[in-house]
């Protein structure tokens, strides 16, 4: 039996995670660090309220077998530029860092499509640059995923995205070949693609919306 680190656990992707880790026999503890009390109550849930800006104060925390890092922000909820750099490129670097020296089995973690570390966007470049630092740690089991658009009830309204998913969408019977990973996707989906990438002998490391979905397939 394993113990899963999850951050993100309130998010469009964590929210099914950690249900899909509830009833998943593989875990008999889910560590959720959060950082105010959830609702949700189980007696394989764990929940360690995190002081995000002082993670060095939960080293011992976090420690178990699968890490899954489903935390993401945006300009609008955090406009100063050094916070979201904060959230987006370091908070996901210093908690691989330590879950690699705590000696956690695998880290799998939520990137978007098109990331780059050289693109000009600070969204795209941020999940570039995280991706290097998690291959240079060298887990014994990494898993980046790269979804497109995402599906499934936001807590909170986002316009833009929903016409963007709406338009690709519409678009999709024309995304073929290497624009398969362009299609929308839903974060059911990415959730359980996750948990199986952690369990099972997958070699790859970089997973494409696409290939996200096939995980689910096969």
């Amino acid at each position: 039996m394993k113990t899963a680190l999850l951050f993100g656990s309130s998010g469009l992707i964590g929210g099914h995670l950690l249900n899909k880790l509830i009833q998943n026999n593989f875990y008999n503890k889910i560590k959720i660090f959060v950082r105010a009390e959830p609702e949700i109550q189980d007696s394989k849930i764990e929940i360690i309220k995190v002081d995000f800006n002082n993670l060095k104060n939960h080293i011992e925390d976090i420690k178990g077998d699968d890490c899954f890092f489903c935390i993401g922000t945006t300009k609008q909820n955090s406009p100063d530029k050094n916070e979201y750099k904060r959230i987006e490129r370091d908070m996901p670097v210093e908690i691989a860092q330590i879950a690699k020296a705590n000696s956690v089995n695998s880290f799998v973690y939520v990137s978007s499509g098109f990331a780059d570390p050289k693109n000009s966007g600070a969204y795209l470049r941020y999940k570039g640059e995280v991706e290097e630092e998690l291959m240079e740690l060298n887990f014994t089991k990494l898993g980046i995923m790269r979804p497109s658009f995402l599906m499934g009830n936001r807590k909170e309204k986002r316009f833009g995205e929903k016409i963007g998913i709406f338009l690709f969408k519409l678009l999709s019977p024309l995304f073929l070949g290497p624009l398969k990973k362009m299609k929308p996707i839903h974060s059911e989906i990415v959730a359980n693609a996750m948990i199986k990438v952690a369990n099972e002998d997958i070699q790859q490391s970089i997973f494409e919306s696409n290939e996200i979905v096939n995980l689910n397939i096969n």
